[in-house]
């Protein structure tokens, strides 16, 4: 039961190809997949409305840097792409969940029936994962744009992981505070917050360790302390093979 919540995945090159980064390449280290077997991998970019040049760029990645992975997609836009939504996901090794709304993923998945499959799913060994939304939507909830420039919280998320959690800690000056604010005044309960190129892995519901795709950034654990001040502890991650030096 593995869950990498990220802060990064794609990477994009100097002429503006994408490829296949170090925390997607972890993802699929802690499948299930068999020795020989080639790892199954589905995209969910339901965040971004399932747009189908994110898609193509997803599979372009996985051509160019990892021709032996099975890529496929789920889209549930205008209907879903697969006759048996269950199936196929309970089918992959791994599932990479895109960035962009939050808040909308989580209505149209739960107006699909995906977050008592995603269950399944993760209790069967397929191993969640994914960036920015695709991290937030594994947790209680979190700090979002998914309703304006302006962040604000959301509350429902998904709950595999009974914690609150933040992407781009370091990179939107937003984050850290409202985040300190919100797990403050108990809105959000104690969690985890990811800098760019961070994910944290999880195995059940605990935090195994931090990895990182590039020097420098970190991992923060964000609690009430027994006066009641928010206290936020540095986590240093692992730098993962690949990672930028």
């Amino acid at each position: 039961m593995n869950i990498l919540a990220t802060s990064g995945g794609f990477r994009v090159d100097e002429r503006g190809l994408a490829h296949v980064g170090p925390l997607i390449e972890h993802a699929i280290a802690l499948s299930r997949a068999a020795d020989g077997a080639r790892p199954r991998v589905c995209l969910m970019e339901t965040a971004l409305g399932d747009d189908s040049a994110a898609y193509a760029r997803g599979y372009a990645a996985f051509a160019r840097d990892h021709p032996d992975v099975q890529v496929s997609h789920l889209a549930l836009f205008p209907m879903p792409s697969v006759p048996d939504v269950r199936a196929h996901l309970l089918g992959q090794d791994v599932i990479w969940v895109g960035g962009g709304s939050v808040a909308n993923l989580l209505a149209v998945w739960r107006t699909h029936g995906l977050p008592e499959i995603l269950a399944e799913a993760w209790e069967s060994g397929v191993v969640l994962a994914g960036v920015s939304a695709g991290s937030l939507c594994w947790h209680a909830g979190g700090t979002t744009d998914s309703f304006g420039p302006r962040l604000r919280p959301v509350t429902n998320g998904l709950g595999l992981l009974p914690h609150s959690n933040t992407p781009h800690y370091d990179s939107e000056p937003g984050r850290r505070p409202l985040y300190q604010k919100l797990v403050g005044e108990g809105v959000l309960p104690a969690g985890w917050a990811t800098d760019d190129g961070v994910g944290l892995h999880f195995r059940g519901t605990e935090l195994v360790e931090a990895v990182a795709d590039r020097p420098g950034a970190s991992a923060w654990r964000v609690e009430r302390g027994p006066d009641g001040a928010v206290v936020e502890t540095r986590v240093e991650p692992r730098l993962l093979p690949g990672a930028r030096r």
